[in-house]
């Protein structure tokens, strides 16, 4: 790689703190709805991430979006057809488990009352009792048979004036008078009414700390909130308290990626918020059904399971001393919201019907087999799986995408209805893009033709050989490609069968690391029985930002074959990103300046160089436009995030007034309909029923009482944001502030959404080799395989 040195500034800027902004609502203070800093997984503005290990970048959406979608005024967006089919998907998985008699093998809700279970943890933690006698030695479940799932119901059309109602202008107005009393924002009363609904003001005058609901506010504030609301009455040992603490802590786990907390690292944190009793505020919340406890029996004694960090609470494990009496198996009590509970449950009840019911027989094995022949290396073998097994996962980088594109012409060629989805629209039309290229025999941009490729490991600028039906002819496969959430809505894709399955036999699903549990189990149940499912992505990117870690669960538990792709990305960018996956940052030769590290002493040197590249230094000296150069920083706070780069580069690449809620015709953004989604595009223009927008083509017009909530502009992005996308040129900016932010997983992400030319604005020094080194993706607590483990047997 090049260095390019510049002249330094004589300015000097203080370390600036990027971390999460507190909306003050216990002293009035307004919060920064429209702007306020997120960390990594999808955290909500002015939350805090210490107690349970969030990052500091924003995921995916602005600060202050709420799960609605946009659309015009009577219309159901695709985001509320999404979440409208989510709520009653989760409507019919609470009905079926409540209908269960037995109990779920590989964890269950605990029996008894939330104080027996209680004293039962507590009596093994003090080593009273040993783990055998209080919670038994649960027998393994047998597999069972492939049952129907349940299906997601079609959301309404379009202009049915259907979906999701907002509060009534009376309830948000008495929201309003109770918050004013209690020295509150104003500001939260729409939220605070959606959240609790009719009779919200009363909620809250009875229960001050349901204030902790709205996303933003933190214990303390709502504290403050109450102590004005209650006076004498109020105070920490507050049963009230107690358990609104507990479900905040429990959500800000779910958005740090936990599906659950271990109890006693719950029990710890609750201490630290100065909550005198916590195991009486867990009891409390466990009894009135806000949340729930699971004992999960693991497979060998004193091994903690991959995915549970090691602070702050251990598994329950006892090791029997008896040799008569065996050695008995450690366990582990976990405690999390009801949501995201029966969606992993849920996932893995669908998973595992995948895994057990065999495939449907479209073609003999023969025809599978030619269409195996006709591919290459571990495309072949990608085929070779898919054939005889419902569930199959694939790993690779950016090259390897061309397996599944190998793939799907095979199945189309078999006469499969096959599709692939991705999470957003920069992986959609990416995946597109190359589909087409091995459609028209054409190479993939950058290929150069391989002198004698081996047949089994084929050169890495080769493109994969794809099958031709009968008569020699390329299959060239429908618009198979779309968008997760246009596949699960019915705004995009096949549609759905008269049982209400998607009506497929084959679907691919891209990127398969940015699936979270909610999206899984609305898949997974959304699947007809004899679907072929193929989960595809590269390991080493960063996880979903909901909660959950399904790629790397499944991949960790053997459920099913794995294919690993043998196909290297090329170049100096390939050799780069290659090298960061297995924690190494090493120099690589770049003589087209494919790679170029510009040092820099602060984060003001580090806006005005990076203007610089885009605007001039990459287009001059690589050929790349600046309009396909995306800029990728740590956060969307600091003196180096993505305001201050994108208030800088808008005023050199399309500077004017912003007379449209600070946008102007011609502006990059990024749109997020709902949390965790972004859609790239450009501003059109503004009229009286909002921003219009161009995001892949395709119109979108953002009421104007959202803009401020769900755009942003995009000339700069984090790194969540980007996952997915792929540019020809890339400027990874790294300030000074940014050292304690960064891991492998964000610098590899951030790396390899380069195609051709990569420029590092480095202000961190060491801490970037040291980051690749030693900082891996921090763990999340995870149920997955724990509720696999019964049902299906490990792959050999």
């Amino acid at each position: 790689m090049s260095t390019e040195p510049e002249p330094a500034s004589e300015d000097t800027a203080d370390a600036v703190d990027t971390g999460p902004k507190t909306p003050g609502t216990g002293n009035g203070a307004e919060p920064d709805t429209a702007g306020g800093e997120a960390p990594a997984d999808g955290q909500a503005p002015g939350t805090e991430a210490a107690d349970v290990g969030t990052g500091t970048e924003e995921a995916g959406q602005p600060a202050g979006d709420s799960a609605d979608g946009d659309g015009a005024a009577g219309q159901v967006s695709e985001a509320e057809a999404e979440l409208a089919a989510q709520r009653l998907v989760r409507e019919r998985i609470e009905r079926r488990k409540a209908e269960k008699q037995a109990p779920i093998g590989a964890g269950a809700k605990l029996s008894g009352t939330a104080a027996d279970l209680l004293a039962a943890v507590r009596a093994v933690e003090s080593g009273e009792k040993p783990a055998a006698t209080v919670f038994g030695d649960p027998t393994p479940a047998p597999r069972r048979p492939a049952a129907e799932p349940v299906r997601q119901p079609q959301p309404a059309p379009a202009g049915t004036g259907a979906g999701p109602a907002g509060p009534a202008p009376e309830t948000v107005e008495a929201v309003r008078r109770v918050l004013t009393e209690g020295g509150a924002p104003e500001a939260l009363a729409g939220q605070a009414a959606a959240l609790l609904g009719e009779g919200a003001q009363e909620a809250l005058r009875t229960d001050p700390w349901q204030l902790l609901r709205v996303g933003g506010v933190r214990p303390e504030q709502a504290d403050g909130f109450a102590r004005a609301l209650l006076g004498a009455a109020c105070g920490p040992d507050d049963e009230r308290r107690g358990r609104a603490i507990t479900v905040w802590l429990l959500e800000q786990a779910a958005l740090a990626g936990h599906t659950a907390l271990e109890l006693s690292r719950l029990t710890a944190t609750l201490a630290q918020r100065g909550v005198p009793d916590p195991d009486a505020a867990v009891q409390s919340t466990l009894a009135e059904g806000e949340a729930l406890a699971f004992q999960d029996a693991l497979e060998e004694t004193g091994v903690r399971p991959d995915n549970t960090p090691d602070a702050s609470g251990g598994t329950q494990a006892t090791e029997g001393t008896d040799e008569g009496e065996g050695e008995e198996r450690p366990v582990r009590v976990l405690v999390g919201l009801e949501r995201y509970a029966l969606a992993e449950e849920s996932l893995a009840d669908g998973l595992a019907r995948l895994v057990g019911s065999a495939p449907k027989q479209d073609g003999s094995a023969a025809d599978w087999e030619q269409a195996a022949a006709g591919a290459q290396g571990t495309a072949a073998d990608l085929i070779r799986a898919v054939a005889g097994h419902g569930l199959v996962l694939h790993t690779g980088g950016e090259s390897a995408l061309a397996e599944p594109a190998a793939l799907l012409h095979a199945a189309h060629a078999l006469g499969l209805r096959a599709w692939a989805a991705a999470p957003g629209l920069l992986g959609r039309d990416r995946f597109a893009a190359l589909l087409g290229d091995l459609s028209s025999g054409t190479r993939p941009p950058g290929s150069t033709a391989p002198d004698s490729p081996a047949p089994d490991s084929p050169a890495p600028d080769d493109p994969v050989r794809v099958s031709t039906t009968p008569d020699g002819a390329v299959p060239a496969g429908p618009a198979a490609v779309v968008t997760l959430a246009g596949l699960l809505t019915g705004a995009e894709g096949p549609g759905r069968d008269a049982d209400g399955a998607l009506d497929l036999d084959l679907l691919v699903v891209l990127d398969a690391p940015q699936l979270d549990v909610e999206s899984g189990a609305l898949l997974a149940e959304s699947l007809p029985d004899g679907a072929r499912l193929v989960l595809a992505g590269d390991p080493a990117v960063l996880w979903s930002v909901g909660p959950g870690r399904v790629f790397a669960d499944l991949l960790a538990a053997r459920v099913c074959p794995q294919i690993a792709s043998r196909r290297p990305d090329p170049g100096p960018l390939g050799e780069l990103v290659s090298g960061i996956g297995i924690g190494e940052l090493g120099q690589v030769e770049a003589p087209g300046k494919e790679v170029v590290i510009v040092p820099v002493r602060d984060a003001g040197e580090a806006v005005h160089r990076t203007v610089q590249l885009v605007a001039d230094s990459v287009p001059r000296a690589i050929g790349v436009p600046a309009e396909e150069t995306q800029v990728i920083t740590t956060g969307h706070g600091g003196a180096a995030g993505t305001r201050v780069l994108n208030a800088a580069l808008k005023e050199r690449l399309n500077p004017g007034p912003g007379r449209f809620g600070g946008f102007d015709p011609g502006d990059r953004v990024v749109h997020s309909p709902a949390p965790g989604r972004t859609l790239p595009g450009r501003v059109v223009k503004a009229d009286a029923d909002g921003l219009h927008l161009s995001c892949a083509g395709e119109a979108v017009v953002v009421p104007k009482e959202r803009v401020e909530q769900s755009v942003r502009h995009g000339w700069a992005l984090t790194a969540h944001q980007a996952v997915g996308g792929r540019w020809p040129a890339v400027v990874v900016v790294l300030p000074g502030d940014a050292a304690q932010t960064l891991s492998r997983p964000w610098v590899y992400t951030a790396f390899g959404r380069a195609a051709r030319h990569l420029s590092v604005v480095h202000g961190v020094e060491q801490a970037l080799p040291r980051a690749v080194a030693e900082t891996p993706a921090k763990p999340r607590t995870t149920r997955l395989p724990v509720l696999l483990a019964p049902q299906v047997p490990v792959a050999d």
